[in-house]
């Protein structure tokens, strides 16, 4: 059974997905995990979100007898093309990339299939170092990666490593996937370095953090001048903001090395 939990430590959203015995996806674990997810967004006091998993699995994969239920269902013409447009997983991922927080995935075991593809919404991925399984081994049964895989491991790591690493279905290690830019860092403890990493990212202004996090998530979309465009007027809208006057004004005051 499903069962999603939410744990909070100092403006910190940790959110951990267990399925036992399996750890599959299904369309309520996205529900809940959106339900969890959306929470953290709409709380003032949360400064960053965290996923996770239990018992060395992070999530091993989509259920794939929820895929196939599916296409029963579009060779009976029972659903069209616009049903996969949205859906629990789909407003999930959608939810992570656009939301104004910054969003970690702490890989703390098997991550494959629609499990990856949840991390690679994050903006921020950490695998720990004994993780064997990570990737996308989805034509090895006939399928692809449709939850986002095929969009967002291009932008990350370049068309041909993309293409091969989704065409041949591959999974690496913790290490390999550090090696080759899947994960930023592969640690003996997934969980303590997102803690890490949201901690750090929790002493930065929230307005500036949101308003990069949205620039940088577009730039690959956009017209170069328009991006620059949309860039100087958020950097305008953020001077209003009394978190970077107070900011800027720390910094005069006490002459603090930025560089560290």
């Amino acid at each position: 059974m499903v069962n999603v939990t939410t744990e909070t430590r100092n403006g910190i959203s940790i959110i951990r997905y267990a399925n036992p015995e399996r750890g599959y996806l299904t369309a309520e674990g996205c529900t809940q995990l959106l339900s969890a997810f959306r929470a953290g967004v709409d709380d003032a006091n949360t400064r960053a979100i965290i996923f996770t998993g239990e018992d060395d699995v992070f999530i091993r994969h989509y259920d794939v007898s929820e895929i196939i239920n599916a296409g029963e269902a579009v060779r009976a013409g029972a659903i069209d093309q616009t049903a996969f447009e949205a859906g629990p997983f789909a407003d999930l991922t959608m939810s992570i990339m656009e939301a104004g927080k910054p969003v970690i995935a702490a890989i703390n075991g098997v991550c494959m299939g629609g499990g990856f593809e949840l991390a690679l919404a994050c903006d921020f991925r950490v695998a720990q170092q004994d993780v064997q399984l990570i990737g996308l081994p989805e034509t090895r049964i006939g399928i692809f990666p449709g939850g986002g895989g095929t969009q967002r491991l291009p932008r990350l790591i370049g068309e041909a490593r993309a293409l091969e690493f989704i065409l041949l279905g591959q999974t690496v290690t913790a290490t390999d996937a550090k090696d080759i830019g899947l994960v930023h860092d592969a640690s003996e403890d997934a969980l303590q370095a997102a803690l890490k990493i949201a901690e750090q990212l929790s002493e930065r202004g929230a307005e500036a953090l949101a308003s990069a996090k949205k620039l940088v998530r577009s730039a690959l979309s956009t017209d170069l001048i328009d991006g620059l465009r949309a860039e100087q007027h958020r950097f305008y809208d953020i001077l209003k903001t009394d978190s970077a006057a107070a900011g800027m004004q720390t910094f005069m005051e006490t002459g603090e090395d930025i560089t560290q």
